[in-house]
């Protein structure tokens, strides 16, 4: 496995690493994250997400072990957020957003690139990074995919709750053989998975629990000492909690009203946000992975 800058590669070792490699880019944002985050914070998480996901993988390649080349390209720092400017944010216009991504993408072909994974990490991208890696594979010939780093999260636990599950069951088992005709009340006992656990649908939130640990655990500098508590509001902000599964619904004004935050960030946490951010990679790393088998060229 080999893992290139872009920004750092001649353009011959960029041309050169085409042919095999998947190109990664991760895409952020500027915008306001209440009054203790930093506007960086969706770009820098995904830069620390992609970070660790290229880091496990170099640790993972070896004999027997198939890891496919990358090449990294820099994080785009800005993205669609016209619901931050009550605040404060840069933003691009979703049709402005789908055509940067568009000529990145169309560039990367033309460079010879055939395979291109998109790392999102603010939530108002997500639908135009979809629909931008669509609309590339329909015009060129290439593979491409993307994802917003958080989605990533509930896989990891989902196969570690699986086996930690099977794990208490045989336990149980050998403990029913062991003490047959004892055992009263621990025979269907299920293992919750680890990491988000009671929070997660606080993931991935807004200036909240979830961005303030991680940034607690990837940028302990930036993140403001002051994180007052934010008691609930009435009535709650349907961005987050629409009033029924499947819906997506938008209400002027509420943004500034919740007041720029979905959720309290006072009890967030560095070491959750280090356990968050480890599962997260360990995310991508197998979607990296998992998209290379599916995708790798034939000779």
């Amino acid at each position: 496995m080999t893992h290139r800058n872009l920004t750092e590669a001649t353009w011959r070792e960029t041309r050169a690493a085409a042919g095999e490699a998947i190109a990664v880019l991760p895409i952020g944002s500027q915008e306001q994250h209440a009054g203790h985050l930093p506007m960086g914070t969706d770009t820098m998480l995904a830069d620390a997400v992609v970070s660790r996901a290229l880091d496990l993988l170099t640790e993972e390649a070896g004999p027997g072990t198939p890891v496919p080349d990358l090449v990294r390209l820099p994080t785009l720092p800005y993205g669609h957020s016209p619901h931050h400017l009550f605040a404060a944010a840069l933003t691009l216009s979703a049709p402005v957003l789908g055509t940067v991504l568009d000529e990145l993408l169309d560039s990367l072909a033309e460079c010879g690139y055939g395979r291109v994974l998109v790392v999102n990490g603010h939530g108002g991208n997500d639908e135009i990074v979809r629909l931008a890696v669509k609309r590339f594979a329909l015009r060129a010939e290439v593979t491409a995919a993307a994802c917003s780093y958080w989605t990533l999260l509930d896989t990891v636990e989902t196969e570690e709750a699986t086996v930690e599950t099977e794990e208490a069951t045989v336990e149980t088992e050998d403990a029913t053989v062991e003490d047959a005709g004892t055992a009263g009340d621990g025979s269907d006992t299920a293992v919750a998975p680890c990491g988000a656990g009671d929070r997660a649908g606080l993931v991935p939130g807004h200036a909240g629990w979830f961005e303030t640990s991680l940034m607690l655990a990837a940028h302990p500098e930036l993140v403001r000492a002051e994180r007052p508590a934010q008691p609930p509001v009435e009535p709650p902000p349907l961005f987050d909690k629409p009033p029924y599964p499947g819906l997506t619904v938008e209400r002027h004004g509420e943004w500034e009203r919740v007041g720029g935050a979905t959720d309290d960030a006072a009890g967030a946490d560095a070491r959750d946000g280090a356990r968050l951010l480890d599962r997260c990679a360990r995310g991508l790393a197998r979607a990296v992975l998992a998209f290379d088998a599916a995708t790798r060229p034939t000779a």
